[in-house]
């Protein structure tokens, strides 16, 4: 290997790198014996982040007209808690949220069905915190997915 491809290779990322040094990683989801695309798919990101751009869009409008009366910092706060009831609630229940269901998510335990409620508990909690949500696996499951063990697939 001469010194531009060892440059060049920190510039397209480990995975570039790896990939070129021959390392299969497969699809997204493969690990867990999801097929690669359509239905029971992972979630791509950009439906999940549109998933939960409605449900908070949603629990805004929620707060702010049943409430709060007005929008303020309590319109936040309040919103916050809606969505977190209403995580548990739908997805503990019939397992997607409104904005999943428009967007055509489902969220589901590792080993398939339902995921147990405490579990659906732990992942709205660390969802409610943001932090675990953005780091993500090479599946695409972000960290509060891995910790309770459930996947958002497409339906």
């Amino acid at each position: 290997m001469d010194n531009r491809q060892a440059i060049g290779s920190w510039l397209s990322g480990p995975r570039a790198a790896a990939e070129e040094a021959g390392v299969d990683f497969g699809y997204r989801g493969e690990q867990l014996g999801l097929p690669e695309h359509g239905p029971g798919s992972i979630a791509r990101p950009g439906r999940r982040l549109g998933a939960l751009a409605v449900d908070w869009g949603l629990c805004l409008l929620i707060a702010y007209g049943l409430l709060t009366d007005g929008y303020g910092q309590a319109t936040g706060n309040w919103a916050l808690l809606v969505f977190f009831a209403l995580g548990v609630l739908t997805v503990g229940t019939v397992g997607f949220t409104p904005g999943k269901r428009l967007l055509g998510l489902r969220v589901v335990a590792e080993g398939g069905g339902r995921p147990n409620p405490l579990r659906v508990l732990l992942r709205t909690a660390l969802l409610c915190v943001a932090v675990p949500a953005l780091i993500w696996d090479r599946d695409g499951r972000g960290l509060h997915d891995r910790l309770a063990r459930t996947i958002e697939v497409r339906i």
